[in-house]
């Protein structure tokens, strides 16, 4: 199987073509960013094909990273990768951005706790807890930092995202500290791949994870009469 792999959910705009055949990431392409991701991406993606020596055509399968993260920089991914799918005839499938963060952690060594972690701004963190074997103990959610302590705090986990730093810079002293912080902008776009072939295809075709509403709000009932 042949996986395109897409992510721009956070502070990079990244692609990669995973060949399962050859059991490698045959082409990738990352670049570090915190906007202008809708520019840049598509040429990356021309250019990570050209480099697997690949058409649109001999790709199998596309994978995207859902969310949760930036707001403008999901809708570019999912909209990119759903775009992609539809003109070439190809299934699509949604990833986590927790998920793609936790891969490599989970498969370095399933027995330990992980922590995968986004900062979320205003005081607020997105988080998901993992544990042995990978199973999900704390689901994909929004807390504020206490509350982000309080579920993370199990046993000695290993933290990494964007918010890594953050959580092991205000770990309780009581609690057993963190076997590893690995501050990372965005997750590695050939574990993103990787997700990508292992996922089931349910024809559903992905959405953002957003896990809560965007800062911008309409106005709405508050907005001023017109006179």
């Amino acid at each position: 199987m042949r996986v395109l792999a897409i992510d721009t959910a956070l502070e990079a705009c990244s692609a990669a073509v995973l060949d399962t055949g050859r059991g490698e990431v045959v082409a990738h392409e990352s670049r570090p960013m915190v906007r202008g991701h809708a520019e840049e991406l598509i040429p990356m993606i021309d250019r990570v094909l050209d480099q697997a020596g690949l058409i649109f055509a001999e790709i199998d399968r596309l994978a995207v990273t859902t969310g949760p993260g930036s707001f403008t920089g999901l809708r570019v991914g999912i909209a990119a990768a759903r775009g992609i799918a539809l003109a070439a005839g190809k299934p699509v499938v949604g990833l986590s951005t927790l998920a793609a963060y936790a891969a490599p952690f989970i498969a370095d060594d399933d027995a330990l706790p992980v922590v995968a972690a986004i900062d979320a701004r205003h005081d607020h963190i997105y988080l998901q807890v993992f544990g042995v074997g990978g199973r999900t103990l704390v689901a994909p959610r929004v807390a504020d930092m206490r509350e982000a302590l309080r579920v993370a705090t199990t046993g000695a986990p290993r933290l990494i995202g964007t918010a890594a730093n953050l959580l092991a810079a205000n770990w309780p002293a009581q609690e057993r500290p963190p076997s590893a912080v690995v501050h990372r902008p965005a997750p590695d776009i050939g574990w993103v791949a990787r997700l990508g072939a292992a996922a089931a295809d349910t024809g559903v075709p992905p959405k953002p994870l957003y896990l809560r509403a965007p800062d911008a709000q309409p106005q709405g009932a508050s907005q001023l009469a017109r006179r």
